[in-house]
């Protein structure tokens, strides 16, 4: 009696071919547009990938690596001769990205047998994305200059041999300080600015902005709101007030997804508190959106939002030296609000969360909706967490003031009153 299938042989196997097939098409593709610049399509690189995960099997099953790596070696040669034959034959300046590709699909197919297939999955993705975007990608190192190279070094340097040199524990008076966290919230800045500029050199202000505002608005709105505000004001150009206008809107994008995450926490921690805090939190929100989307509009009309990043001199906005400055001052207020702890817990709350929301939003707000899951009136627990977001923004509001342009500041107070309105109003009816 022959032995059964092995369904997880037979599955590695379909993924080594679709990872072949993937990479396969986009070459195909490639080599359809470009008759002479390729020397492999679909069926080459699923067989590529066949031949990787098939000599990885047989090594696994004879214990012995050498004959996947000699099978790689084979797949090289192979690859380095038809390299040849194909500039002996065409003229021109042929690169070498298909014959590293096939390479590289002939490993990935036999990692499939040796490991998770998330990983070779993953990385096949990868690929195809690299492949596929030749052209944005060689667009966007073309507007890149040394200075922009430089800044992203030094931010290389400050995460991969600083940071980990630091230690990661409470120091300093009432322990208020975490070197290792203080760093890396450094960096969190730092990274914002860089990767928001990127993003406007390389999509456009409307768009670039925005993915900036709304992914970094998941990890810090306040890190976002003074990469932006930063942004604003060295890329200012009085003929460009759309750019302001753009960089505003991505401000309050980052502002909306903390209000998200806070009714969100609330929701999972003790739902009932969502409740008394959704017409404060949730009519901020609105409002911010309401804001966004007017200007929006607005710069649509006008025609602003058409524009793109290319039409504004944009200056690259990283800076260490002033992602230290905020790091200083965050710790100035951590230290406030640990004092504030020591002197005042149990008969200060509401004390306390004004502080504790000067530096973040979420922490405060977990740590109340627990109170209020243990037993704390849900009313006082309510506007604890209204009080540390509007505390939030307000410290939010003074960095648009102190560092960014005054176009920027400007829209930036008009929502900042409102919004002060939308979240003390509720308040007087919390019963």
């Amino acid at each position: 009696m022959p032995a059964a299938l092995d369904p997880l042989l037979v599955r590695n196997l379909g993924i080594a071919l679709l990872i072949g097939a993937l990479v396969g098409v986009e070459r195909e593709k490639k080599k359809l547009s470009e008759p002479e610049g390729s020397t492999g399509g679909l069926r080459t690189f699923i067989l590529y990938a066949m031949t990787g995960a098939v000599s990885a099997h047989i090594s696994q099953e004879l214990q012995t690596p050498w004959i996947f790596a000699v099978t790689v070696l084979a797949v090289a040669l192979t690859v380095v001769a038809g390299y040849v034959l194909h500039v002996t034959t065409h003229r021109g300046s042929i690169g070498l990205t298909s014959e590293m590709a096939a390479i590289g699909v002939c490993l990935l197919g036999g990692l499939t047998m040796v490991g998770p297939p998330e990983v070779p999955v993953a990385l096949a993705v990868v690929t195809s994305a690299v492949l596929a975007l030749k052209r944005p990608l060689h667009t966007l190192v073309e507007k890149l200059g040394n200075d922009d190279i430089l800044a992203g070094l030094k931010l290389l340097i400050a995460t991969f041999i600083v940071l980990p040199l630091l230690p990661d524990k409470k120091l300093g008076p009432f322990a208020a300080w975490n070197p290792y966290k203080l760093w890396l919230l450094v960096i969190m800045v730092s990274s914002l600015s860089l990767i928001g500029y990127v993003a406007v050199r390389w999509l456009g202000t409307e768009k670039g902005t925005a993915i900036t505002a709304l992914s970094g608005g998941l990890v810090s709105s306040t890190a976002v709101t003074l990469s932006l505000a930063k942004q604003s004001r060295e890329g200012h150009d009085a003929a460009h007030p759309g750019s302001d206008q753009a960089l505003a809107s991505g401000v309050l994008l980052a502002w909306t997804v903390m209000f998200v995450r806070v009714a969100a926490m609330v929701a999972v921690i003790h739902p009932p508190l969502l409740l008394m805090t959704l017409p404060s939190i949730g009519g901020m929100g609105l409002a911010v959106l309401l804001f966004v989307g007017m200007g929006w509009w607005k710069r649509r009309k006008s025609g602003e939002a058409s524009t793109g990043a290319s039409e504004v001199p944009l200056k690259n906005p990283f800076s260490l030296s002033s992602a230290i400055k905020f790091a200083l001052f965050f710790a100035l207020i951590l230290l406030i609000v640990r004092v504030g702890e020591t002197y005042f817990a149990g008969q200060g709350l509401y004390a306390i969360s004004l502080l504790a929301g000067l530096t973040d939003v979420d922490a405060i707000t977990l740590s109340i909706a627990g109170l209020a899951k243990a037993g704390t009136a849900e009313h006082t627990a309510a506007i604890c967490i209204i009080v540390a977001a509007l505390s939030n923004t307000l410290v939010k509001w003074g960095f648009c003031l102190a560092f960014g342009s005054r176009p920027l500041a400007k829209d930036v107070s008009i929502v900042t009153a409102v919004l002060a309105v939308c979240g003390v109003v509720p308040l007087f009816f919390l019963g």
